[in-house]
C-alpha cells in the first residue's frame, strides 16, 4: 500500500493569515491598537484630556488607513480593536478639554 502525503488543512480561524509577510500593515496594526491603548487609558483622567484627545484622533486616522490597505482578517480585527479603544479616548478627552483645552484661547 503506498502512502500518499497529505497536505496539511489550512486553519479556519477568525485570525487566520494568508501566510505572506506584510509589513507596513502590521506595524499600522501595532500603532492603532498602542495609540487606542493609550488613548483608552488615558481618557480615564481628566487633566489628560490633550494626550487622550491627540493619541485617539491619529489612532483613529492610522486605523482608517490600516483598514484601507489591510489584507487579511487579522489585521482588520485588530484594527476595528484599536480604533475602538482610540474613539472612545478621543471622544472623552475631547469633552474633558479637547485637542488644544487651555493651551489657545
Amino acid at each position: 500500500m503506498a502512502h500518499v502525503a497529505r497536505r496539511p488543512r489550512p486553519s479556519v480561524s477568525l485570525l487566520a493569515t494568508d501566510g505572506r509577510p506584510h509589513p507596513l500593515q502590521e506595524t499600522l496594526m501595532a500603532v492603532t491598537l498602542v495609540l487606542g491603548v493609550l488613548a483608552f487609558v488615558t481618557a480615564m483622567f481628566s487633566s489628560l484630556h490633550l494626550i487622550s484627545s491627540w493619541a485617539g484622533l491619529v489612532g483613529i486616522l492610522t486605523g482608517a488607513f490600516g483598514q484601507y490597505i489591510s489584507v487579511t482578517t487579522r489585521e482588520r480585527f485588530v484594527l476595528i480593536l484599536g480604533m475602538g479603544a482610540s474613539a472612545i479616548g478621543f471622544f472623552l478627552g475631547m469633552a474633558h478639554g479637547g485637542l488644544f483645552g487651555g493651551l489657545v484661547g
